[in-house]
């Protein structure tokens, strides 16, 4: 019988135990007794666990799709599945030699001494039984099982904390496979700028499939994947690691391309591999330290920064992006706003006054919104508004690089969701980044169908610019531009001066002497005495509704937009830049009057010491820091907020469609009086009654829509003030919170990036109540007590 035992243990299948169960089997050895049943109970438990575990090892290791699963999967057969056989073979020679501590007199082996021997490697046993049906997660078929490696080594560390001394070692053991496979990858990644071979689909950095139109020069495209991430590895350190491997896998397409194509005009030396990177990682030991983990990437990366990136992304070329950012896509150039929106309206009406459009004639600007935009009705108003900023330069103006560098970047584009053409993000960690922005859509102001500006990103920027950066920009572009247009668009309603006030020429002799000249003449000036009777509360509307949004518009603007930007390109510049922040929009006098404000870093500067401690990953981390500030301080992140402005919008569009459509009926109306030409199928008379009554309703719509902005504005003041300006501080995001460390540790914190505080919208409160009290804002706008009462 002890024979019989040790084959079972050793996993062979034994007629003593039942299959089915860890239980003796009722028909094996008969003159048993109960007590000798329920010690053999024990051994039949680890017989059935060890022949399972052979078994789902032996599948483990063949056909998993992880290669750490793979690792651990083998860790645990060749290692401790062979020292529970050792332990066996030990047993089995001690009771063939006769040892005292196993035979007793008369050549009995007591069964609770083998019993005793075994007990220990239950607990073992059924601890990696747990382990291996986590690998497997009871799937049927193993090339679907949803264990990660990344999964393993969390649950590995978590297990290692028990109170067993011997489970502890066990843990450690295979948490050292695993994260040597581990390392192997990140080192072929890391090193070479290449995704391991096996296991490819296990990593945490993944090729990301783009548009066929997206692909450049053989560029691939890659991308976090948070779910595959250990937690040992911090955000920061993420980042690092997948700026470092684009970086080089950058440079090694660029190499392949300029060999066999024309040249690319991208420094594409080769890359030195530092003995001292290998070193990093040959000094790691499991379990790897989060520390020496960043450490060794910072180090890397700062090397690689220091003799490769330098040329391949230098910090001119940065800025350039920057600054066209800067200047078009959050408007700091006030003149391309306003040609945008022009040019975009003459794209409208242009499309409203076909003569094949159905419907066309007799429709209000409202009619607008069931037109069908083009990409290239859109794509024709960009380059409208482009060549007009060319014409506005003069013969003496020195040349504008930026504007050339505009024209080959920016793109105005149908934002087509269903087709996926408006900018996808590619990654959980992108999706992440943007998923406090508000869903409030304002890319339908511009034109009726929802487009998007933005700049295309070729390499090497996409090592600066992700794809979150851009739609964030152009969230923002059209944030603002919805502002500006209103504004543009409530300003030119006073160029309709027969709408304001009327200077109407008499008739002259001698019809003005004759009874029925001076009869014509009374009635003429009775009516225009009435329609500018009837017209001052709709420019007491128009007047508070341009006044409260010209001063949210301002402040954003200046405080917040042109203020960070200051900040931000002083912080790069280390200083030197003097500080020129305007609140107004700026013009194309005012930016060549002051090369300052976006003009390139000196080369001074760019050799200065604070160059070399903003090194383009760490531009990129503040960069992202600079913009989720920005987002946070236009009240983006606000639901209610930009809920209540797009409302405001809206209604503001369609009182301007109304009195704009007021001033054609009555065009045509003193037309038919005083000339004689009438228009039979259309009745103006009942047409002006009509769209009186809808004045009336949009004007007070008008006014809700202030009542409703200003109030937000006092409960975010209220908010902030109440609970220490915590609402919109900045959360711990992935790649947002930084300290540039190196290889021996971390260096002072002045190449850390503390993106600059915004004014409390207290002092845009201010401004509206002094607006208030002063009578701008009108008195059809205020409500008992003012606003937000």
């Amino acid at each position: 019988m002890l024979h019989e035992i040790l084959l079972s243990l050793s996993g062979q299948p034994s007629p003593l135990f039942d299959v089915q169960s860890d239980a003796v089997s009722e028909d094996a050895f008969p003159l048993l007794s109960p007590p000798e049943k329920a010690l053999l109970s024990s051994l039949a438990r680890l017989s059935r666990l060890h022949a399972k575990l052979r078994a789902y090892t032996s599948l483990i290791s063949s056909s998993h799709h992880s290669v750490i699963c793979r690792a651990v999967s083998t860790a645990i057969s060749t290692r401790h599945l062979a020292g529970f056989q050792k332990k066996i073979l030990e047993v089995e020679k001690s009771i063939l030699v006769e040892d005292s501590g196993y035979v007793g007199g008369y050549g009995i082996v007591p069964l609770s001494t083998i019993v005793g021997e075994f007990s220990p490697w239950t607990r073992r046993l059924e601890w990696l039984w747990e382990i291996a049906r986590f690998i497997l997660s009871d799937q049927k078929d193993i090339r679907h099982s949803n264990c990660t490696g990344a999964a393993l080594i969390d649950h590995l560390r978590a297990e290692s904390q028990t109170g067993y001394a011997d489970l502890g070692e066990i843990a450690l053991n295979l948490i050292s496979a695993a994260e040597t496979a581990w390392m192997r990858q990140l080192s072929t990644w890391l090193l070479y700028g290449n995704l391991p071979v096996l296991g490819k689909n296990d990593f945490f950095i993944q090729e990301v499939d783009t548009a066929e139109g997206d692909r450049s020069l053989g560029v691939a495209h890659f991308a976090l994947r948070t779910d595959l991430q250990p937690k040992f590895v911090s955000p920061d350190t993420a980042s690092s690691i997948l700026f470092v491997g684009k970086t080089l896998n950058l440079i090694k397409a660029k190499r392949s391309a300029s060999t066999s194509g024309p040249p690319t005009g991208l420094s594409t030396s080769p890359v030195t591999l530092h003995g001292e990177h290998i070193e990093h990682f040959a000094k790691m030991k499991s379990p790897i330290s989060t520390s020496r983990l960043s450490n060794a990437v910072d180090s890397i990366r700062l090397s690689l920064s220091q003799s490769t990136l330098s040329k391949l992304l230098p910090l001119p070329k940065i800025l350039e992006v920057l600054a066209v950012l800067h200047d078009f896509l959050l408007l700091r150039r006030g003149e391309f706003a306003s040609a945008l929106v022009t040019h975009a309206d003459a794209r409208l009406l242009e499309r409203h006054r076909r003569p094949d459009l159905p419907g066309s004639k007799g429709r209000s600007i409202e009619g607008l919104q069931i037109l069908s935009i083009k990409d290239g009705d859109v794509a024709t108003a960009l380059s409208q508004a482009l060549a007009e900023l060319y014409s506005l330069q003069n013969e003496e103006d020195p040349v504008d690089d930026e504007l050339d560098l505009a024209r080959d970047l920016l793109r105005l584009a149908i934002n087509d969701k269903r087709n996926g053409r408006s900018g996808v993000l590619t990654s959980a960690a992108e999706h992440e980044r943007v998923a406090d922005i508000s869903d409030i859509s304002f890319d339908d102001l511009l034109f009726p169908t929802p487009t998007f500006l933005s700049i295309q990103v070729l390499p090497p920027l996409d090592l600066f610019l992700s794809p979150s950066d851009i739609f964030i920009y152009s969230k923002i572009h059209s944030y603002v531009l919805g502002i500006r247009r209103a504004q543009l668009h409530l300003g030119d309603l006073w160029k309709h001066t027969s709408l304001r006030k009327s200077h109407p020429s008499p008739l002259g002799p001698p019809r003005s002497n004759t009874p029925f000249g001076q009869n014509k003449l009374k009635m003429g000036r009775q009516r225009d005495n009435i329609r500018i009777r009837e017209m001052r509360p709709v420019w007491a509307t128009c007047s508070a509704s341009l006044f409260v949004l010209s001063e949210v518009g301002s402040f954003f603007q200046g405080e917040v937009i042109n203020g960070s930007w200051q900040h931000f390109r002083e912080w790069i510049g280390g200083g030197c830049q003097p500080s020129s922040s305007n609140s107004r929009p700026g013009t194309s006098s005012s930016s060549k009057s002051k090369p300052s404000s976006n003009s390139l870093l000196t080369e001074e500067a760019m050799d200065s010491a604070s160059w070399r401690q903003h090194d383009p990953e760490t531009l990129t981390v503040a960069h992202r820091r600079y913009l989720h500030t920005m987002v946070q301080s236009l009240f983006l992140t606000d639901v209610s907020f930009t809920k209540s402005l797009r409302v405001l919008l809206a209604s503001v569009d369609h009182f301007i469609a109304l009195v704009v459509r007021l001033e054609s009926i009555q065009r045509n109306m003193d037309l038919e009086t005083d000339e004689g030409v009438v228009d039979s199928l259309v009745d103006y008379a009942g047409e002006e009654r009509e769209v009186w009554q809808a004045l009336r309703v949009a004007r007070g719509r008008v006014d809700t829509g202030i009542k409703d902005l200003v109030a937000r504005l006092r409960d975010i003041d209220d908010s902030r003030s109440g609970e220490g300006r915590t609402m919109f501080d900045i959360s711990n995001k992935p790649g947002e919170h930084r300290s540039v460390q190196n290889g021996t540790g971390a260096e002072p914190t002045m190449g850390h990036y503390e993106p600059r505080k915004a004014a409390g919208v207290d002092r845009l409160l201010m401004k509206l109540d002094f607006g208030n009290a002063n009578g701008s804002i009108g008195s059809t706008a205020v409500g008992r007590g003012g606003y937000g009462q």
